[in-house]
């Protein structure tokens, strides 16, 4: 079957049925692997990409239900330079394995835009990505410190 997806802007028409996961063909059929497989069953956030503007899991994601939305992967989010929220990354040395930071860090930038002061209480319930490092103090600061520039 043939699918149209939008990529980061770009116009992709793949051969994939319809329920494959929007992670796999990403990885796979598109070549972006920024995007990272966690535990396939959206609840760890690895996956996390933009569809229409909103942070969602692609690992659960069927390509069929996102045909002709805009999609936006890690690679797509920096495509012009550091963005706000990857610097404030860098500034309070957010990751440590850094292998959740993709998911992360796209799931924030949803979220920063339609709560650009987020609390730490509605960060914690807003961003529910695991982080197996543990870094959820330094990316509370990061946060913190983006608020203090909008």
């Amino acid at each position: 079957m043939t699918v149209k997806l939008k990529i980061n802007g770009t116009e992709h028409v793949l051969d994939v049925e319809d329920d494959a996961p929007l992670l796999w063909v990403i990885r796979d059929e598109v070549g972006l692997t920024g995007t990272k497989f966690g535990c396939g069953i959206a609840q760890c956030g690895a996956c996390t990409v933009h569809v229409d503007g909103n942070a969602q899991r692609s690992c659960v994601t069927t390509v069929g239900s996102v045909a002709g939305k805009e999609i936006m992967t890690i690679e797509g989010l920096s495509a012009n330079g550091l963005t706000p929220v990857q610097q404030a990354w860098i500034d309070h040395q957010v990751p440590q394995c850094g292998y959740c930071q993709s998911g992360m860090i796209m799931a924030v930038s949803a979220l920063l835009k339609t709560n650009p002061k987020p609390t730490d209480e509605q960060l914690a319930e807003s961003i529910t990505n695991i982080c197996r490092c543990g870094t959820y103090p330094r990316i509370r600061e990061a946060v913190r410190a983006l608020g203090e520039k909008v």
